[in-house]
């Protein structure tokens, strides 16, 4: 009997000519599509049914929303951060990817699990060290592999799907999709050449000539930390995800042009749409800020730095990553309350919070009263511009 493995499954191209050259192989394929959100039903059948074309043994849809939002979206929330003060790190669903693909194949009694990724990327990090991470699996690369025989693998992979009888998207053809609860990116054609992205690269963000005309006005609550509610109704956290991708997605809002360092020496340039990450990065931090001492959010920026390091470059198992989370979940204790959020188009914006651990003094307002005297004002600005002071006198 052949031998099972796991493939992560998309239905895309790349993952479609990795059932081929797996079975090629003689390896019993099981697919799996593992559901991070983004995806509506319809196609999901779609993914099915390709999965079934292509020969796979036996197809497997697994769901995993939840886990994405409680395993990275929290923390990302906790954190604000950003790869190169820009990128929320939408590709992470890869690890809870890699960690249902696992739990699969131990379901099935096979230690071998495959993936899509080109040795050009940064995926192949994230999978491969997050297999090794958890486990003691072969892994298997057939598009890695493919590199060895020829440079221009995405023609090759058309080729074999046309013989093969196998019909390819036009968009999967022209460019690399990525959905999931997070939002959407692409690259591939014009995007990796640093031209204009094509108008078929707009997903979730509409274009200005279609906002509505009547401003957006909503509100996030947030406990301790993690977004509970939209428009004070309590929901699921994927849920809010979903629907505020949709309400800011049509005013534009979310859409970014990335480039980023690749790990291994290249440049990699995306278009990514994540309106619903932008508006709670917003909120949050606009209530974290208000809540949180001085010290606290000076603090803030260096922790997100490297939180958002480990996560970009595959590290999303690390010990050292548990360390920052429980610090930045600390930090999150009292960020509790209720942000309004308003756009016109194109952006959106924080225009009001409300807690009942705002740290505002009811005798000192800035710019308007102050608790304390001219006096201790003077001596106060005359110390602690003490040091400068004297190196101006000594200096001089």
């Amino acid at each position: 009997m052949s031998e099972k493995v796991v493939l992560a499954f998309s239905g895309g191209l790349d993952t479609s000519y990795c059932v081929l050259a797996l079975k090629e192989q003689g390896f019993e394929v099981h697919t799996a599509f593992v559901d991070t959100g983004g995806i509506d039903p319809d196609q999901k059948a779609w993914i099915a049914r390709r999965a079934r074309d292509l020969g796979a043994a036996e197809h497997h849809e697994l769901d995993a929303a939840q886990p994405l939002w409680d395993q990275f979206v929290v923390p990302l929330l906790w954190s604000g951060a950003r790869m190169l003060e820009q990128y929320p790190m939408l590709c992470s669903d890869r690890y809870v990817i890699v960690q249902e693909c696992l739990q699969l194949a131990d379901r099935l009694g096979t230690r071998r699990f495959a993936h899509g990724c080109t040795g050009m990327g940064n995926d192949q990090l994230r999978f491969d060290q997050s297999v090794r991470s958890l486990g003691d699996y072969s892994i298997h690369a057939p598009i890695r592999d493919l590199q060895r025989e020829t440079a221009n693998v995405r023609a090759h992979e058309l080729k074999l799907m046309a013989d093969a009888g196998i019909d390819v998207p036009e968009s999967n053809s022209r460019y690399s999709i990525n959905e999931n609860l997070l939002g959407v990116t692409l690259s591939g054609q014009e995007i990796d050449e640093f031209g204009v992205p094509g108008d078929d690269t707009r997903v979730l963000c509409r274009p200005r000539s279609e906002w509505p005309e009547q401003a957006l006005a909503l509100t996030i609550g947030f406990q301790n930390g993690r977004a509970v509610s939209l428009d004070d109704e309590q929901l699921p956290g994927p849920e809010i995800l979903k629907r505020l991708n949709q309400r800011l997605g049509a005013y534009g809002v979310g859409r970014h042009i990335y480039t980023g360092d690749v790990s291994i020496g290249l440049k990699g340039r995306i278009v990514f749409e994540c309106p619903g990450v932008d508006g709670l990065m917003i909120a949050q931090r606009a209530l974290r800020e208000a809540v949180n001492t001085r010290l606290q959010n000076q603090f803030q920026p260096a922790i997100a730095q490297r939180w958002a390091e480990l996560v970009y470059t595959g590290f999303f198992f690390e010990p050292h990553k548990a360390d920052l989370e429980a610090y930045l979940e600390n930090a999150n204790q009292y960020v509790t309350g209720v942000v309004r959020l308003a756009s016109d188009g194109g952006a959106v914006e924080a225009v009001a919070v409300g807690s009942r651990y705002l740290l505002k003094d009811p005798d000192a307002v800035y710019a308007q009263s102050a608790g304390w005297t001219p006096e201790e004002a003077e001596g106060f600005v005359k110390l602690i511009g003490q040091s400068s002071t004297l190196a101006a006198r000594v200096r001089r």
